[in-house]
């Protein structure tokens, strides 16, 4: 934001000065115009709109990302430590990492769509099991969403803007979507940070101890089938993983966020944008 003593005809000098021939001078006002924040955008825009000069235009380019990666980190590290109950947000501040200008509203328009049709279908009578699957009618069939089988390792599936576009996603994308909308409507549905996968977990309100208080485990990607503790044994053992208790419990929604950046990253390894893999590794390493 802005500092309100800062006034429009000191934010347009500065930007003349970013083409001053002196490199001191103009990583200076740089960095000034950086920690100012996203109010100086427009103002860039409208010189960028207006310059017939390469140069000066390719910096304001890298000005405005600058502008917005910043914006992001802060916004990040304030979902970290204040926010973090809030999974959707965090999804959604990832989001704007190639969206900067997505509003978060927009998300959540288009979640209560989904909630409301699941929300008619549901009554207090109606067993944990019951309840899944009335959830899976209406989120996979109704609503149409699919795990991404013919483009998996596309970035576009770790963007949950895009994943509620499209309606196709990976384990991850689509756990989060599943988990945000069953807490939504007082189901407890929470993710599992699986390897080379991702699930979730029904946790029983009434369990008397930790060691029991899951009833039953969900894979979103396949159309929120039902498993048991023997599937993920089985799995991780198809998979040489050695058995750990942190991949049958349900974890925190900092853990999903950092598996969304890791697997993102991941994936933008696979078609070789270095630009994009330092800054969300910038983004990763805020959580330590």
């Amino acid at each position: 934001m802005i500092h309100k003593t800062i006034k429009k005809s000191e934010i347009q000098a500065l930007i003349t000065l970013l083409d001053d021939p002196d490199v001191t001078i103009s990583e200076t006002v740089s960095k000034k115009l950086i920690e100012m924040g996203r109010g100086v955008i427009a103002d860039l825009e409208k010189v960028w709109e207006t310059t017939i000069n390469e140069q000066m235009q390719s910096k304001l380019e890298i000005l405005i990302q600058d502008i917005q990666f910043n914006d992001i980190q802060q916004t990040l590290i304030d979902w970290r430590d204040h926010e973090s109950e809030n999974l959707l947000k965090g999804a959604y501040i990832i989001a704007c990492f190639q969206y900067p200008e997505l509003k978060f509203e927009r998300l959540t328009e288009e979640l209560e769509k989904i909630r409301k049709d699941i929300w008619i279908e549901l009554n207090d009578n109606l067993t944990a099991l019951e309840k899944v699957r009335v959830f899976n009618h209406i989120m996979y069939e109704i609503h149409g969403f699919s795990g991404n089988t013919d483009n998996y390792y596309s970035p576009q599936n770790y963007y949950i803007n895009q994943v509620l576009e499209t309606k196709k996603g990976n384990p991850v994308s689509l756990a989060i979507i599943y988990s945000t909308l069953a807490l939504k409507l007082d189901i407890p549905i929470y993710g599992v940070n699986l390897p080379k996968n991702f699930i979730l977990a029904y946790k029983d309100k009434y369990a008397i101890s930790k060691e029991d208080d899951i009833l039953f485990y969900i894979n979103p990607y396949n159309r929120g089938s039902v498993l048991g503790k023997r599937e993920i044994d089985y799995f991780l053992k198809q998979q040489n993983i050695p058995p750990d208790t942190s991949y049958y419990n349900p974890c925190s929604n900092i853990i999903i966020i950092q598996r969304l950046l890791v697997n993102l990253i991941s994936s933008y390894e696979t078609i070789g944008q270095q630009d994009k893999i330092i800054r969300l590794k910038q983004l990763l390493d805020l959580f330590g």
